[in-house]
Parts: C-alpha cells; sequence; structure tokens
C-alpha cells in the first residue's frame, strides 16, 4: 500500500480539520502506554522526548547531520503495534523534505544523521491524529523501520562494484565523478563553456539505456549539461573515448527526473567528435 508517504505531504491540514469536525480525543496518555509496552516487549533500546515520541538509534550515521528543513532519501516500514503492516518500501529509495512530512517524522529524522537507521514510534497527536484516516484507526501509534540513506557513500559503492565487475580502469576525481579514457584524443580539449560534438550513450549500472545520440553525434554547448557529464568531458580531446561513471549529487539528484530514478548513478559512453 503506498499511500503512506503521500499521506505525509498532506496529512496535517487532513487530520486537523477532521479533528475540527468530530471529537478531538487526546489519544497521549493511552499512546505512552501503548508505546512503553511495545519497547519492553521487543527489548528496545528508545529514548523518550518531550513530544512524546520515542526513537531506537541502531545506527547512528556518519554523513550529514539532518535538519528539520532537510531533504533526505529513505527506506522504510510503518506498522501498527501489533505487527499490522501500513507501507513499506525497503527496496526503492524514496525522497522528501521534512518540512512536508507528519510531526513525527520532522521530529525524529533530526536524531540520526545520513547513514542511520533505527526506529521512530509515534503517537497520534505526532502522526495521523484522532480520527479515522485511510486504513489507519484514530489515535493509532505508528511504527516506523527507517534507513537514512546517505547518497554519496551509496552512489560511489555502485560506482566502484560496477568498476570492479566490469573490469575497468577508471579514475576518480575530487568532486565523487569516475571515468574511464580508453583513448585520450589528440585534438582540442573542451572546457566548461565550450560547444562540442559528441556520439553518447546514457545507461544505469543495470545496462538500462534512458538517453542517446544518433550514430553522427549530436551538438551542445557543454554549460547546458548535468555537472558530472560537464567536468568528464574536459578530461578528453577531441577523438577522446570513454566513460563517465557519474554519482547522483552530480546528475538529477535525490529526485531524480520523469525518466531517471531517485538517487540514480548515471553512467555515459562518449566520443568526442570536435570543439566548435
Amino acid at each position: 500500500m503506498k499511500y503512506i508517504l503521500s499521506a505525509f505531504i498532506v496529512l496535517f491540514m487532513v487530520s486537523c480539520s477532521a479533528d475540527d469536525d468530530f471529537s478531538n480525543k487526546d489519544y497521549s496518555e493511552e499512546n505512552a502506554l501503548e508505546i512503553q509496552a511495545y519497547i519492553s516487549n521487543n527489548n528496545l533500546n528508545a529514548y523518550g522526548t518531550n513530544s512524546g515520541l520515542y526513537y531506537v538509534i541502531e545506527e547512528q550515521g556518519s554523513g550529514a547531520a539532518i535538519t528539520a528543513t532537510s531533504d533526505v532519501t529513505v527506506k522504510y516500514k510503518a506498522m501498527l503495534t501489533d505487527g499490522t503492516v501500513l507501507d513499506e518500501n525497503l527496496e526503492d529509495m524514496i525522497s522528501l523534505n521534512l518540512q512536508y512530512v507528519i510531526p513525527g517524522w520532522t521530529e525524529g529524522l533530526q536524531y540520526f544523521n545520513e547513514g542511520g537507521s533505527g526506529m521512530l514510534l509515534v503517537p497520534a497527536h505526532l502522526a495521523y491524529g484522532s480520527n479515522d484516516y485511510q486504513d489507519i484507526p484514530g489515535g493509532s501509534v505508528i511504527v516506523f523501520e527507517i534507513e537514512v540513506i546517505d547518497l554519496k557513500v551509496e552512489n560511489e559503492k555502485e560506482i566502484l562494484d560496477y568498476i570492479s565487475e566490469n573490469e575497468l580502469t577508471a579514475q576518480a576525481s575530487d568532486s565523487g565523478l569516475y571515468y574511464v579514457i580508453e583513448e585520450q584524443g589528440t585534438g582540442e580539449q573542451p572546457n566548461s563553456s565550450s560547444e562540442i560534438s559528441v556520439i553518447y550513450k546514457g545507461y544505469f549500472t543495470d545496462g538500462t539505456v534512458f538517453d542517446h545520440s544518433n550514430d553522427t553525434g549530436v551538438s551542445f554547448n557543454v554549460s547546458n549539461v548535468i555537472e558530472g557529464f560537464k567536468e568528464g568531458i574536459t578530461y578528453f580531446k577531441v577523438g577522446g573515448k570513454g566513460k563517465l561513471l557519474i554519482p547522483s549529487h552530480l546528475a538529477y539528484g535525490r529526485y531524480g527526473s520523469q525518466t531517471i530514478p531517485a538517487g540514480a548513478v548515471l553512467i555515459f559512453d562518449v566520443e568526442l567528435l570536435d570543439v566548435n
């Protein structure tokens, strides 16, 4: 059931307006007892906050600190304390901004760094309120198992695995870009604002092609392309060939695009034909 994250975005207005129309019961005491029983029954090392939220840190994470306005990329599982699964997204990454999620997430994720994992035990007043919301009974405590993805670390591992599996000789730049020079070329070398002609093919690490030029190449200004391509093409001269292995922060970022998944590593085969 893939409604939880979309519900995050509209939830606070929905639950507040619903509570205006119906009885606004305070479940705080009941929820606190329910959470404490869940912690005890599952032998969790949990911390409580003044808001009523409880959280469990399994891995703190060594990446960037998270704030109330951060963009984060997560994997998660949401369930009731009786084990009923409401939603889960443990395979694919989801990106969101913490200004637009339920208060329990806005607060709770700030106790982690990127790369961290653990649990959030969220009482109703920090989640879906005192009234029924879709399949969530009013007053429910929601338990979230979460993993906050450190995209730079994950992307680099994916790139290094690809390099190893394909026996490539690659070089790394300070930006996080990896590149393979198959032929250096002997002509002019472009810069970040050059007009170039190039043959290229873009694909993911699983081999799925998302874009390609024709066999005679295309022309464009380097300043108009993603950062990884803009940097990478400058390592070649006219006549050069190779690969660019681009992490998401130098491509389409944690949100992706219509054809590029969130946080995706991109690979480009390139042949530089001309610098105009």
